[in-house]
């Protein structure tokens, strides 16, 4: 594992990759700098997930908006339509 280093009071053409044993004077830089990480990780899943429902809600309205529209009995629409969403879905 290496970490990108910025170095205080220096331009950024100073920074350099480190390997994670050669920075043990800063443990505790490293370890605030794994749980903003981890936190952000947690928290680009949420809205991965919300974002995911929201879309599944808007689809479930566009199905039976479409099987009103075109006047589907309920066979065909399963058949036809209903398929490809939960296919698409899966995807």
């Amino acid at each position: 594992m290496k970490y990108l280093v910025y170095w205080k009071g220096f331009v950024a053409k100073n920074n350099i990759w480190e390997k994670e044993k050669d920075l043990e004077n800063a443990k505790e830089a490293v370890k605030e700098f794994e749980e903003r990480m981890n936190a952000e990780v947690r928290r680009q899943e949420k809205l991965d997930r919300l974002e995911e429902r929201d879309f599944r809600r808007r689809e479930l309205l566009e199905k039976y908006t479409t099987k009103m529209l075109y006047r589907w009995n309920n066979r065909k629409f399963v058949e036809e339509y209903l398929k490809k969403l939960e296919r698409n879905w899966r995807r």
